[in-house]
């Protein structure tokens, strides 16, 4: 199987502004992890790879945070955390919609030092030291707009699209929390697309594949948790245009939510601490700081020991004005992680037994992740599946997000990529529940989108109701401790009266159809719904019609879900057919309205969100406020000291001799104010007032900085409007020689005597305003203003230039020669032409 480098393969592959249109779109992609964040920008014109950062580094940490009132984001954000640990921020990926009292918070706080708080949506905020709470929809939105501003700069326009990586077992409440975090972030969800389906595409697009499928395990070690997916890759047709495509389905998923990178950090913090209280019989649990920076080394730690069998920890004043240091070895710590093992390789059985395949069916296990590279961690995979089957072959730490960056790609029309389709499936079981038509009756619970179920699939379910009722759309297994099973409710209303309105039409058993859609992006809802009754038809038509099978526009009537479970159906007509057909036409369907309902761990309302965004652009506002007046500070504080320097550089400069002893007075007076004012009142002065005190002194400096740049630039300038002068003369000279000779040749000319009196009136007066000029200038002293300015010289000297450029470049007239009348004199015959007088122009060099 021929594969290429990822720099070939997007040569090959990749063909960037293949489709330009009046605006190229950029598209953002972002992998956002618990500990890092990698993105990548497309855009045509922009070389395909991961955005750095401002350190050009092509990894960003996962962290915001405030040092007093400076928000600092990737590793400066997480290097504070020792040091205001209340302030520093990370690890937020695994409060994604989670609900405050779920267990994934409590295993947060266990890992982070930040204070948290309850919404009023019972999700979680955190709270900065100085009581600012802040949801964590608002503060991923702040390192996504962060990443929003690197893409920028890089692409120079504006970038409003963004496709974001999510693990695949992300519940409902999961995904909306991102979505919602990217819309505050002022971006518009291209897509949400699961990590290890990225990093197939990533593969893919490097490979060629035959028509048989092969068999991949995409194994991710990542910070938060340990996943597999099961993909296949093949060669396909499309049975329409007859293209080939590369098709990748996603068969099975494993996961392990509580497995990952930050458990190891948290096993080896766990020993950092025991040998610190052993020997200093302190306990730093109750120290914010010493926490902060035993977890921090927990990790420096940690990937010493992936290369290394043994790691020396040393931290100064870890806590208690205590110097720390102790020896970890790797056997110690992977004794402290032996009931991980079994644990990192399940996920991979888990997978499999989904896609209900072997071991003996996979062609290799692609690890990626950045905890892939931990020595047990691979120890674990190997045991399961052979080193044979062990691939090395993706960037693990890059893969996924130049995998969503290609996936995104291949959904606009702004570019053209290798075409690749993909399938994925959702991986929890979702169900309809709502209550029996009869009142008082039981709640029924029906299967609607079981696991395995493909994104894009869509489900109708049939009931017999002649009054508004509600679906509820919910998980009938818990996701993850402490998070709501119920997704949304769907209330349908209109009912009574669309019933009244088929039966008047003669519908026989009127039904009601909601249509349950499972999106690209993983995301339920109910997307619309319908009563429906079959109309008879006496007509010899209609009766034809119902012998025959006729009848296109008639939808299928399906088993009512009160007694059994519904049918799968395609849905061949979406929204836009149905939008095409006459009005009326269809008398068998009238539409309904759905009215959706969130509980209140649902995403955010449209009134939360904009508020959210608004907050945020509050404090960037305010930070580039702040950005300014420092920047207008030190401006100043700059230019002073250079003016300083100015004033005592000696009598021999440039600046003394182009200046007056009056004028260095006044400004050596003027700069010793303003340097006392900087002083007293600089640390609390506005933007304004501090670029209004440069702005006196820059007015006050300025006609002495004029005067020597005008020294500096004369002789140019002179020789400048010399060259002209002269080149206008001699092409005055040889175009009256051109004129008389036509008139003696009897052939037009290109000028007019007229027009050149004009240019050489035009030449006098630039001459003798020239020569005026430069003899006043020889009188003015270097500390005096210029007689003649440089740029009205060059500005004289540009209108003489286009006067004479006008008349060089002028064509010559055609002139139609008469042909000689026989019995002429000269009896000549020839028909060759002949060159006129007046065919000759001076050239440019000629000037």
């Amino acid at each position: 199987m021929p594969h290429f480098s990822l720099r070939q393969a997007v040569t090959f592959f990749v063909l960037f502004a293949a489709i330009f249109e009046s605006s190229l779109a950029s598209i953002l992609a972002v992998d956002y992890g618990s500990d890092w964040i990698k993105a990548s920008l497309m855009k045509p014109g922009v070389p395909f790879d991961v955005l750095l950062n401002k350190d050009s580094k092509r990894k960003i940490q996962s962290s915001v945070a405030w040092k007093k009132d400076e928000r600092l984001f990737g590793s400066d954000a997480a290097n504070i955390a020792s040091r205001f640990p209340e302030d520093s921020f990370s690890s937020l990926k695994y409060l994604q919609g989670a609900p405050f009292n779920s267990d994934i918070v409590t295993y947060f706080t266990s890992i982070s030092t930040a204070q948290i708080a309850e919404t009023d949506r019972k999700t979680v905020a955190l709270k900065q030291s100085d009581g600012t709470e802040w949801s964590t929809e608002e503060l991923t939105a702040m390192q996504l707009s962060y990443i929003k501003k690197l893409a920028e700069e890089l692409a120079g326009e504006p970038v409003n699209e963004v496709i974001v990586t999510v693990p695949p077992y992300f519940s409902q409440l999961e995904r909306d929390s991102i979505t919602d975090a990217i819309e505050i972030a002022g971006l518009r969800t291209l897509a949400l697309v699961n990590d290890g389906t990225a990093v197939a595409v990533n593969y893919a697009m490097t490979r060629t594949f035959s028509s048989t499928p092969e068999y991949h395990v995409i194994y991710d070690a990542g910070a938060s948790s340990t996943r597999a997916t099961v993909v296949s890759f093949a060669a396909a047709e499309d049975p329409k245009t007859k293209a080939s495509y590369t098709q990748i389905n996603v068969l099975g998923v494993g996961h392990d939510r509580n497995t990952g990178g930050t458990e190891l950090d948290l096993r080896l913090r766990d020993i950092l601490i025991d040998s610190f209280m052993s020997k200093h019989r302190r306990d730093i649990r109750k120290d914010k700081r010493g926490m902060a920076k035993l977890w921090k080394e927990a990790g420096r730690v940690k990937a010493i020991l992936s290369a290394n069998s043994d790691a020396t920890s040393t931290v100064e004043s870890v806590a208690f004005d205590v110097d720390f240091k102790t020896k970890v070895t790797r056997s110690e710590f992977e004794n402290a992680c032996k009931d991980l093992h079994s644990r990192f390789a399940k996920p991979i059985y888990d997978a499999l037994a989904n896609a209900e395949l072997s071991l003996p069916n996979i062609s290799s296990v692609i690890l990626t992740g950045g905890n892939s590279r931990t020595p047990m961690v691979q120890a674990a995979v190997k045991a399961a599946v052979g080193d044979d089957r062990i691939a090395l072959n993706v960037n693990a730490d890059e893969s996924a997000v130049l995998g969503a960056a290609l996936y995104g790609a291949s959904l606009s029309r702004q570019f053209k990529t290798k075409d690749i389709r993909v399938t994925d499936v959702l991986i929890h079981d979702i169900q309809a529940s709502y209550l029996a038509s009869n009142p008082g009756t039981r709640t029924i619970h029906t299967a609607v989108l079981p696991a395995g179920s493909k994104h894009g699939a869509r489900k109708t379910l049939t009931f017999k109701r002649k009054e508004d009722f509600s679906v509820v759309l919910n998980y009938p297994n818990e996701v993850m401790s402490g998070f709501p099973r119920e997704i949304l409710e769907a209330k349908i209303v209109g009912i009574p009266e669309a019933i009244d309105n088929l039966t008047e039409r003669g519908a026989i058993d009127p039904v009601i159809k909601a249509t349950v859609v499972l999106s690209e992006s993983g995301f339920v809802s109910v997307g619309d719904a319908i009563a429906y009754g079959e109309i008879k038809d006496d007509s010899i038509t209609g009766k034809l019609k119902g012998l025959f099978g006729g009848g296109g526009d008639q939808v299928p009537l399906e088993t009512d879900v009160d007694e059994a479970a519904p049918k799968d159906e395609k849905m061949e007509k979406d929204k836009k057919d149905k939008a095409k057909k006459p009005l009326g036409k269809d008398q068998s369907t009238i539409p309904l309205e759905i009215e959706i309902v969130y509980n209140s761990q649902g995403p955010l309302s449209l009134v939360a969100k904009r508020a959210a965004r608004e907050r945020l652009r509050a404090l960037d506002n305010m930070e580039m406020s702040k950005q300014l007046r420092e920047e207008a500070h030190n401006t100043l504080e700059g230019y002073l000291y250079k003016l300083r320097d100015l004033l005592n550089d000696g009598p021999e400069t440039p600046f003394t001799k182009c200046s007056q002893p009056s004028e260095r007075q006044t400004l050596s007076n003027k700069l010793s104010e303003t340097i006392e004012w900087l002083h007293d009142e600089g640390d609390t002065a506005d933007t304004l007032q501090l670029w209004e005190k440069r702005s006196v002194l820059e007015n006050l400096e300025k006609p002495i900085v004029h005067r020597y740049k005008e020294i500096e630039s004369f002789p140019q300038a002179l020789n400048n409007s010399q060259k002209w002068n002269w080149s206008t003369r001699l092409f005055l000279s040889q175009a009256r020689e051109n004129i008389t000779a036509d008139a003696i040749a009897g052939v037009p000319s290109k000028w007019t005597s007229q027009e050149l009196d004009a240019l050489e009136k035009a030449l006098k007066e630039h001459e003798s305003w020239l020569h005026d000029g430069v003899e006043r200038q020889k009188k003015t002293k270097m500390n005096e203003d210029p007689a003649i300015d440089t740029q009205e010289m060059q500005q004289r000297a540009k209108t003489l230039e286009q006067h004479l450029q006008r008349l060089v470049r002028r064509k010559v007239p055609k002139f139609k020669k008469t042909p000689a009348k026989s019995g002429d004199a000269s009896g000549s015959s020839s028909t060759e032409p002949t060159e006129a007088p007046g065919d000759r122009q001076p050239g440019h060099d000629e000037l």
